[in-house]
């Protein structure tokens, strides 16, 4: 789940546990409580009067060039192309790192699960009722082209993303009842009655553009034209497809804020594009790219063994994270019959043995994932509390008897790669759901052979799918993967155009309205959303409204162990596997801070180009 009021150039990570510093809160007119942050549940760390995070070196010089891949995506954005610089619509393949070149009205603290600080806003006047939101905005505020950034911006912004926006933007936005200025520097924000317990956060995490500069333009359109932004770097060269690069802004109008001392620290930065992933680990090697987080658990274990490595010149490391695990998995397509039956999908999950594949190619690095708030207190465990009794007894009806009992588990295996209890158990469930056997060939319930699909846009995860894929034919099952490249991967995914297909998704420390993008009824309905598995439940809307709108940390956990529960019960993936930590790997020429984020790894957000290093290893 991408959070989306953290929208910084560079990842610093996630926070996973709260601070029980409660605000320093001011009073404005009578009615109103005006605040310098703003959270979840109230609580902030840092004064009206900080100089800046804990976390960041306030004396970090400017300069030199970090040379990375997109590792995370945004809107329309593609891991492995790019053919438009406007992430924020459906339409085209979105280039990364253009998050980096828009303000925010607020933005986010590496040390908090769910804080923000004044960026664009220096403070935020909040009514009784939580209902209505005045900004006031800084008068200094600048776009890149010198004019000044006003509350109408800011209401544009808001206004056009409700209307016209990608999907993972507008649904957020449709509790926003309005979004108007009521002069140059106060924006005012009307929330329905409805609203959810993180609205005011979005609205302040969202990006602002320039209404002069979109007046006459398409909104929706792809174009190669950088928009009008504010952040602290721009557009420099690219060539599509290939690589952009973002330059830093010399005189940007906010690097002395607080919230951004100590950071923005390199002079320009560039994202590579390489379809292959052996292809881009060897543009590490080769110093073109020059700080890397690692996923590949062969490479990490067995690539990190080249020349610059054992002269010194790389370094690796491993930083362990309290973050919430990234959740990753194959997901089944409901909208296909095929997959409609739990029993279908039960059974296609047997067929995966986590084991085997854990100890023969991950190098028995990884845990396998079981909940979808894994690594976190949200995580369903044991048989439901009374708590989680309460917000599942509405819908006992509806729900499988495991809902009520210790949560639904995926299978362990005898490690032997097809574990004949758990084939003969998925053979069971294959044959209750109304399928049957005609010699080698596995029939639906209607008659037509059944085959699997597994789409995919790059072959890393082969080695992985192919053992799963010849326990499911032995079950039957025609399993096959389909390699096509990015753009059609993307169209197919965003026109649910698949059987089954792999997606990551980010943790959040605080999850909310974001989780109705990938599990809510509504999203699984539009293209392009994060909801691929197609889940449409009464019962995980209304929990998920639980979530949005928990008051307290303890009523947070509560609801989403119980929406764990639901979800786990009705299989709708097959879940794969995560670990607690990060694998970095980079050029030996950044220096860091001496104090670590204490809820995220810092890296590279909070590092610098360090010139001596870099002329130490012949690098300068």
């Amino acid at each position: 789940m991408t959070t989306l009021n953290r929208r910084a150039i560079l990842k610093t990570g996630a926070a996973t546990a709260a601070l029980s510093v409660l605000p320093r809160i001011g009073f404005a007119q009578e009615g109103e409580t005006e605040t310098h942050g703003l959270s979840s549940f109230g609580e902030l760390k840092y004064p009206p009067d900080f100089k800046h995070f804990d976390y960041v070196s306030p004396a970090a010089p400017k300069g030199g060039t970090l040379a990375i891949q997109i590792k995370q995506t945004l809107g329309n954005q593609n891991f492995d192309t790019f053919n438009t610089l406007h992430v924020f619509v459906l339409r085209g393949d979105g280039a990364a790192g253009m998050t980096g070149t828009f303000d925010t009205l607020m933005t986010g603290s590496a040390d908090e699960p769910d804080a923000l600080y004044g960026l664009v806003a220096k403070s935020v006047r909040i009514s009784d009722d939580k209902l209505t939101y005045r900004f006031s905005l800084r008068p200094e505020a600048r776009f890149h082209d010198g004019s000044r950034l006003t509350a109408k911006d800011v209401a544009f912004s808001l206004n056009i993303l409700k209307t016209k926006g990608h999907p993972n933007f507008s649904q957020l936005l449709t509790q926003m009842a309005s979004a108007e200025a009521e002069s140059e520097d106060v924006l005012r924000v009307q929330f329905t009655p409805q609203r959810s317990r993180d609205l005011h956060l979005i609205i302040a995490g969202m990006p602002i553009f320039s209404e002069r500069y979109w007046q006459g333009k398409d909104f929706e359109a792809s174009t190669l034209e950088a928009p009008l932004g504010s952040g602290a770097y721009k557009v420099g060269r690219f060539e599509v497809g290939r690589y952009i690069e973002f330059d830093r802004v010399p005189d940007y109008w906010a690097k002395d804020l607080p919230v951004n001392v100590g950071q923005n620290n390199f002079g320009h930065i560039r994202y590579e594009y390489f379809r292959d992933r052996v292809v881009a680990f060897e543009a590490f090697k080769n110093g073109t790219l020059n700080y890397n987080e690692e996923y590949t658990s062969r490479i990490w274990s067995t690539g990190y063994d080249f020349p610059a490595i054992r002269d010194g010149k790389v370094k690796k490391e491993e930083i362990s994270s309290d973050a919430p695990a990234t959740i990753q998995g194959w997901y089944f397509n409901m909208r296909r019959d095929t997959f409609k039956d739990p029993r279908i999908r039960e059974a296609i999950g047997l067929a995966f043995d986590f084991e085997w594949t854990n100890a023969n190619i991950m190098f028995g690095l990884f845990k396998r994932t079981t909940s979808y708030f894994e690594n976190s207190d949200m995580k369903a465990l044991g048989k439901p509390s009374p708590e989680e009794v309460a917000l599942l007894e509405p819908f006992r009806g509806k729900l499988p008897a495991s809902v009520f009992d210790d949560p639904v588990l995926p299978p362990v295996s005898d490690g032997s790669g097809q574990d004949r209890r758990h084939l003969r158990r998925a053979d069971e469930l294959l044959r209750e759901a109304g399928c049957k056997r005609e010699g080698g060939t596995l029939r639906l319930p209607n008659g037509q052979p059944f085959r699997i699909e597994f789409l995919d846009f790059q072959p890393s995860l082969q080695p992985h799918t192919q053992p799963f894929q010849a326990n499911l034919k032995r079950l039957g099952i025609d399993a096959f993967s389909r390699i096509v490249d990015a753009a059609q991967y993307q169209r197919r995914m965003d026109e649910y155009d698949f059987d089954m297909a792999s997606r990551n998704l980010v943790g959040s420390s605080t999850p909310g309205d974001s989780l109705r993008i990938v599990y809510g009824s509504e999203s699984g309905k539009r293209p392009g959303s994060r909801n691929i598995a197609g889940i449409d439940d009464p019962t995980v809307d209304a929990l998920i409204d639980k979530i949005a709108n928990a008051k307290s940390r303890q009523e947070l956990n509560i609801a989403c162990r119980a929406l764990d529960r639901v979800l786990r019960s009705g299989h709708y993936w097959v879940p794969m596997w995560y670990r607690a930590s990060e694998w970095l790997a980079y050029w030996d020429q950044f220096s860091r801070p001496a104090t670590k984020p204490r809820l995220a790894s810092g890296a590279p957000g909070t590092w610098w180009y360090d010139a001596e290093k870099a002329k130490r290893i012949g690098r300068g």
